[in-house]
């Protein structure tokens, strides 16, 4: 029977069958043992030259490999009526590794590595689906010290195209019977984007970075906003961050509809027309001792005139977290700067790979939130889910039924020192990573004991 690796890249053709089947057996691998380094994650010496041999044809592309996880991607969005696709840009800093060849200059001038650009897919209720596009790039030397001449070049010329390549690049895979709504932060507040057309049902939801001067009113954006519509109080999730924990804050919301002016400075402004959009100014006006007051001016498409339809757009805009949450598990969850690999080539081959692993460390992490009652089956092997169960349990005897999703996330997370404690809440996806590792050793003790336990998940 199929492994999990093998029905995720089902499309997955490299042009051979064996080459195609060690994708497979690697990701299996590296999904089992995210944090492991490669030879650990391969588990014999055979297995790691294998892996090496592949990162290293130029036969295996890191677009054939997205490629098929995003037919992956597709399936599961089969049935929504609305899908949100949250946009961000990361940077994988290999400058620890100076003989790897091919890497170019990040926001440092002295350090050095990849640029990666994704679009990951999600749920209204807040579970990502998978990458709908992804971009990697190294960014030119030459290059470094024109910032101050970006002004005079064309978005299509510079780093921003990124945020309308994806815009296009979602909607040449996503079924248009589907609508969606495109979220990015204040780096993706771009004219051009506004601009760009895109199909029906498409909209966006965009924090706005730049006090604009608007077509329609004699004061600036934020000035403009501020003085909109009040339409009540919000209560919104605020994502952790490095200095404070998850917390709840509570927005008073106005709103205004307004017209964005084109740039002062945009190439071809004599032709730009006024962009319709609602402004959402959302404030939290009593900040908890100790935290800095969430604020955020959100510009989008969609209509904005009743207090649900706030409350909704500061909703899915509270999800655009899930995509730093997405990077965090690729660089902390599957270590992927810690590759040492010899050239870009390979470390991007090997991203391709990671990223789908660091996907479903996220996914399995939120559908357990959101669909708690589910058999674990959607997840687990019957091998993996049984040997779950026999350990936490301590005892040999098998229940009827598997246990729920949830259940069994929470024993994984014990194995990787949750403590469960009342008041803890659900747990978190770091410890879903450390408590995956040990599964997998207890997996394989499992099925050495009980030959007729199913492997496939």
């Amino acid at each position: 029977m199929q492994t999990w690796a093998a029905r995720e890249l089902q499309t997955l053709d490299l042009g051979d069958a064996r080459r195609t089947r060690r994708v497979h057996h690697l990701v299996d691998g590296l999904v089992a043992r995210p944090q492991a380094s490669l030879p650990d994650a391969c588990q014999t010496w055979a297995a790691s030259k294998a892996a090496y041999r592949l990162l290293d044809n130029p036969a295996v592309t890191p677009e054939a490999i997205r490629a098929a996880h995003v037919d992956a991607t597709v399936a599961r969005l089969a049935g929504q009526a609305r899908v949100l696709v949250v946009q961000d840009t990361t940077s994988l800093d290999y400058s620890q590794h100076p003989v790897t060849q091919g890497l170019g200059p990040l926001e440092h001038p002295a350090s050095r590595g990849l640029k990666v650009h994704s679009a990951l897919t999600v749920s209204v209720a807040g579970v990502p689906y998978g990458l709908a596009w992804q971009h990697v790039w190294v960014r030119d030397p030459a290059a470094v010290g024109q910032r101050h001449q970006r002004r005079q070049r064309a978005t299509a010329d510079k780093e921003s195209q990124r945020w309308l390549a994806g815009v296009v690049g979602s909607e040449a895979v996503i079924p248009p019977e589907i609508a969606l709504v495109t979220i990015a932060d204040r780096e993706a507040d771009l004219y051009d984007l506004f601009a760009l057309p895109r199909r029906a049902g498409h909209d966006l939801l965009i924090r706005a970075a730049q006090d604009r001067t608007l077509a329609d009113a004699t004061e600036p954006l934020w000035a403009t906003a501020q003085a909109g519509t009040r339409l009540g109080v919000h209560t919104v999730t605020v994502g952790r961050r490095p200095d404070q924990p998850i917390r709840t804050a509570t927005l008073t919301v106005r709103v205004a509809a307004v017209q964005l002016a084109p740039p002062v400075h945009h190439r071809q402004r004599a032709s730009c027309l006024s962009i319709p959009v609602w402004a959402i100014w959302a404030e939290e006006e009593q900040p908890p001792a100790g935290c800095a007051a969430v604020h955020w001016l959100l510009l989008t498409t969609l209509p904005v005139t009743t207090a649900d339809e706030a409350r909704t757009c500061l909703g899915w805009y509270a999800v655009r977290w899930l995509i730093e949450r997405y990077h965090f598990v690729l660089k902390s969850g599957c270590r992927i700067e810690a590759l040492q690999l010899a050239t870009a080539a390979r470390l991007e081959r090997a991203l391709a790979l990671y990223s789908i692993v660091a996907w479903r460390l996220l996914w399995l992490t939120y559908l357990a939130r959101q669909t708690p009652d589910a058999p674990c089956t959607v997840a687990l092997a019957p091998a993996a889910w049984q040997a779950l169960w026999c350990a936490h349990h301590q005892t040999p005897t098998l229940p009827d039924t598997p246990p729920t999703l949830a259940e069994a996330v929470r024993w994984i997370a014990r194995l990787g020192g949750f403590l469960g404690r009342t008041g803890d809440g659900a747990p978190g996806v770091k410890v879903l990573w450390r408590g995956l590792q040990h599964l997998d050793d207890l997996t394989a003790m499992y099925t050495l004991l009980h030959p007729a336990a199913q492997t496939c998940g």
